[in-house]
């Protein structure tokens, strides 16, 4: 089979998008198709096998100075302009300009692919293309943004602040529209399956859940865990991973316990309310942020921390929840969007507590701390369920089934 799997931006070590493209593209090559990626900046680490088609984009976002403004030679056309001037007016343009790009890109490869594999896109064109070339589309929704947008949106103060806010989600009336006229949609949970049925009235009979799985890279550590080592990983500096909730009850236990230290896994905003918020509770010494590391290194810090913990209020899988169940890492994750599928019964793998309730999060993580043989059991028991749940082959075979039902179904409509 020829796959053709859109991504506007493949972030290659967290967020989902950019994991999601690596992983599946390199197992579905091992089952014996033929995958081609197309991603805008950043780009996708690939494996062998899997061939990468640069999309370019301005790179508006990237690091370290996003929202920039481009140098004048390097609008190349229409598309560039439209770009720039929907950031200039608050505005997140990526995946409506990605659409347009990877659109004209696929005009020309008539008879090239069996299958559009659209990693949440949801974008104008997309469809009209495939459409075009005769092949259908599959659409992954890892969760309906409109959640992100009511979380930034409750967190906000400020009329400018949520005024910016609803500008900046304003893609989402695209993607709504586009996700309605999805016929093959594929979902990493339950939970996000009924989520985007209800906010993106997609009908339940056209959604397959398919849960992601762990790369076998991530296995327990060979070196003992470091006495006091906390961490947690979120792809974005957003009020969503609940970071907030996770310094304050870190601040709290650091009263009691001097020799507690915090590692996130992340980049967070210059300026932001993270730092903001880690110098106002005077615990900047004892937090270490972590950005830009290889798997490997990634895999280490994991297997290294004694408790490592998901504070997010909302999260349509929580793949590094599945990645440190695979390292063996006890957990104390909120019982919130599918983490508690991806965890199991409380307290096997995990305690689960209130997103967003401080007092217990720092009550669960202090009674951890204090229990080295259950988070020795807890430890195990994750990651006996991460290899038996949680694995990229079966992801790859789920997803191979669907294309197949997908050109099925389009084979009998051109009939």
């Amino acid at each position: 089979m020829r796959v053709a799997l859109l991504s506007y931006r493949s972030k290659p070590h967290c967020g989902g998008q950019g994991v999601y493209v690596r992983h599946l593209s390199r197992e579905l090559v091992r089952l014996g198709h033929d995958v081609e990626v197309f991603s805008g900046q950043p780009y996708p680490d690939l494996d062998e096998g899997v061939r990468l088609t640069e999309v370019p984009s301005l790179d508006l976002y990237r690091e370290p100075d996003p929202f920039r403004v481009p140098r004048l030679a390097e609008f190349r056309d229409l598309v560039d302009v439209q770009e720039f001037l929907i950031m200039c007016t608050a505005g997140f343009p990526e995946p409506r300009t990605f659409a347009r790009r990877v659109a004209k890109a696929l005009a020309s490869r008539r008879g090239d692919f069996d299958v559009v594999h659209d990693n949440q896109v949801l974008a104008h064109g997309i469809h009209d293309v495939a459409r075009d070339l005769g092949v259908p589309v599959v659409t992954t929704i890892h969760h309906p943004i409109t959640l992100d947008r009511r979380i930034d949106l409750a967190a906000a103060t400020g009329w400018r602040r949520r005024l910016t806010l609803r500008r900046w989600y304003g893609f989402l009336r695209m993607q709504l529209a586009v996700a309605r006229s999805a016929r093959h949609v594929l979902t990493p949970s339950e939970s996000s399956k009924r989520d985007v049925v209800r906010d993106f009235e997609i009908p339940a009979d056209r959604i397959e859940v398919i849960p992601l799985g762990v790369d076998e890279g991530f296995a327990p550590p060979a070196a003992p865990r470091v006495p006091g080592r906390l961490l947690a990983m979120a792809s974005a500096d957003a009020p969503l991973k609940g970071i907030g909730t996770l310094l304050e009850a870190f601040a709290k236990l650091r009263t009691e316990r001097p020799g507690l230290e915090l590692y996130l896994v992340t980049k967070p905003q210059a300026g932001g309310r993270t730092e903001h918020l880690v110098r106002s509770l005077a615990i900047e010494d004892h937090v270490h942020f972590v950005h830009n590391i290889s798997d490997a290194e990634l895999v280490d810090l994991m297997g290294s921390a004694e408790i490592a913990c998901v504070p997010s209020l909302y999260e349509g899988f929580s793949l590094p929840t599945a990645e440190l169940m695979a390292c063996a890492t006890p957990l104390v994750v909120s019982r919130a969007g599918a983490i508690p599928e991806v965890v199991g019964p409380d307290g096997e793998c995990a305690d689960l507590v209130t997103p967003g309730d401080v007092g217990e999060l720092t009550a669960a993580l202090d009674r951890l701390l204090d229990d080295p043989d259950r988070r020795a059991r807890m430890g195990a028991a994750g990651r006996a369920r991460a290899l038996e749940r949680f694995s990229w082959t079966a992801v790859a075979k789920a997803t191979a089934a669907a294309y197949d039902r997908a050109i099925g179904a389009e084979e009998e409509r051109q009939c």
